[in-house]
């Protein structure tokens, strides 16, 4: 009964939808729901239910016609569901010479043989950090391979807090109105505290450091230091530099990673201004 009056209301809302031309909430939710599973690796149906904020019987529909449509698929060993490769060809068709990362490629490969530790060019998505490119396989001081196309939510990572925070005001300003509903921490979904009540003095420092980040493959176990990367004065993509959580604290980061990691900041916005290509750099918008 529970499972007819949700597609009722699903029908209702997609007609008034339509109607008004603003998005189908059902469209919306699958697209959702495939983002998380990607993003985790692999997750549980339950948890699948509590990080999109449907309730059980939504969640399980729309997983359950994921698998059908072969985007997702349900592990042999457990209850657990995760990317099938048939996801990959909603890639297909999709051009993008990706100048950003043919500049940059050569300069961050540079800073992990410096320091050791994996780095990542990171550009927005609407409200995510999407990678676009890192070191990850350069170095064993990782706990993941992280592959062009993971992303984190943009409030939540030191990308996302050093991009956000080299924007001008009134783009920001719009932005945070645009940004949907903040995501809970997990193991404390009662936070209740604005996670960007800091890009001020992000923003006066130059860089971002978020400890035991949250939202990874890994939760908790790494830490990110992170700066801009502009064009012209224009930011167009973060820099960021991953380390285990247990190894630095923020204090060992600043002392040993942040000068390595400005140092190529200023290589790579240099390069990227003196670029005179007709192609424009990558860079998606809301």
């Amino acid at each position: 009964m529970t499972e007819l009056l949700e597609t009722a209301e699903d029908t209702n809302a997609m007609g008034e939808e339509s109607q008004k031309g603003i998005p189908i909430r059902s469209i919306s939710r699958a697209l959702n729901i495939l983002q998380i599973v990607n993003r985790a690796g692999s997750i549980c149906l339950m948890d699948i239910a509590k990080e999109s904020g449907l309730p059980y019987p939504s969640a399980c529909r729309i997983v359950q016609t994921l698998v059908h449509e072969g985007m997702i698929e349900r592990e042999k060993t457990r209850k657990n569901y995760r990317p099938a490769p048939k996801v990959q060809l909603l890639s297909y068709g999709y051009q993008d010479d990706n100048e950003l990362v043919r500049i940059a490629r050569p300069h961050i490969e540079a800073l992990t043989r410096e320091i050791g530790w994996p780095v990542s060019i990171v550009t927005r998505v609407g409200n995510q950090m999407v990678l676009q490119d890192s070191t990850h396989a350069m170095t064993t001081r990782t706990f993941a391979q992280y592959y062009p196309g993971y992303s984190l939510p943009i409030a939540y990572c030191a990308d996302g807090k050093a991009y956000l925070s080299a924007l001008p005001k009134d783009e920001l300003d719009f932005l945070k109105q645009h940004l949907g509903p903040r995501m809970p921490i997990p193991g404390d979904p009662n936070c209740v505290l604005d996670p960007l009540d800091d890009l001020d003095s992000i923003r006066e420092q130059g860089y971002a450091i978020v400890e035991r980040v949250p939202h990874t493959i890994t939760p908790g176990r790494t830490s990110c230091i992170s700066v801009p990367l502009t064009k012209n004065g224009r930011v167009v993509a973060a820099l960021t530099i991953a380390f285990f959580a247990t190894t630095m604290n923020q204090n060992k980061a600043r002392e040993d990673l942040l000068s390595p990691l400005r140092r190529t900041q200023g290589f790579i916005n240099n390069a990227l201004s003196n670029h005179h290509s007709n192609e424009r750099l990558y860079e998606f918008v809301a």
